[in-house]
């Protein structure tokens, strides 16, 4: 019997392909099938029954200390993008005592630090791209002062800033884990997907990237 999938032999697309996070929620549903399943296991006996209402007790359980746990991943999340506009802020006051930076700059350090916390995976990344920016903007006007890059605070800050990056990195890819095991348990049939039907239980989106952060991850950063 041939492989299914034959890595040796198979028609390439050259041009590669690009992915995307499908922005979607599935909702739970099970059919009249899991309602007679159900029915069939309290007769003619109870113990079946029984045994399966503790199951679903525990699936509800479990489906709660998941979802607990995705607000604590996603709370990680959020500290680190906190401490981000933290050592923003001080850099921009090191950068600031030295030179006269943009008025437009303070304003949107002030901004990021006024409205730190996201709601939602869409305002995380939203905030942590405008970060990036900010950090972006700093770095084009310091490059004029090589005094500035010499500065120690300023180069600890900026360490700091690259170390943040790759926590935040690290902490998504927690987070699109536990986002994996929820999207994975309220399908299992028949306990947890009944439980997740009956609570109205959708799928949850995970972490994804914008098209620009993508555009720009193509350009050559070196030109």
């Amino acid at each position: 019997m041939a492989n299914e999938l034959d890595e040796l032999n198979v028609v390439v697309n050259e041009k590669g392909n690009d992915i995307n996070v499908i922005n979607k929620q599935l909702p739970v549903k099970v059919g009249f099938g899991s309602l007679i399943f159900e029915i069939f296991l309290w007769f003619p006996l109870i113990i079946p029954g029984l045994i399966f209402l503790f199951m679903k007790i525990s699936a509800g359980n479990e489906f709660r200390r998941i979802q607990q746990q995705i607000q604590h991943n996603a709370s990680q999340v959020d500290n680190y993008i906190e401490q981000r506009v933290i050592i923003l802020q001080n850099a921009v006051s090191i950068v600031n005592k030295a030179i006269c930076l943009d008025k437009e700059v303070m304003t949107e350090v002030a901004k990021l630090r006024a409205g730190a916390k996201a709601h939602n995976e869409a305002e995380r990344t939203q905030i942590n791209q405008n970060i990036d920016r900010m950090f972006r903007d700093i770095n084009l006007q310091v490059e004029q002062y090589p005094e500035l890059k010499a500065h120690n605070a300023l180069a600890e800050a900026m360490k700091q800033n690259s170390y943040l990056q790759r926590e935040i990195t690290a902490a998504r890819e927690i987070y699109n884990d536990s986002i994996l095991l929820w999207n994975s348990e309220i399908f299992r049939w028949p306990t947890k997907m009944i439980v997740a039907a009956r609570a109205h239980y959708t799928t949850r989106i995970p972490f994804y990237t914008s098209s620009e952060i993508k555009a720009q991850a193509r350009k050559n950063f070196f030109e």
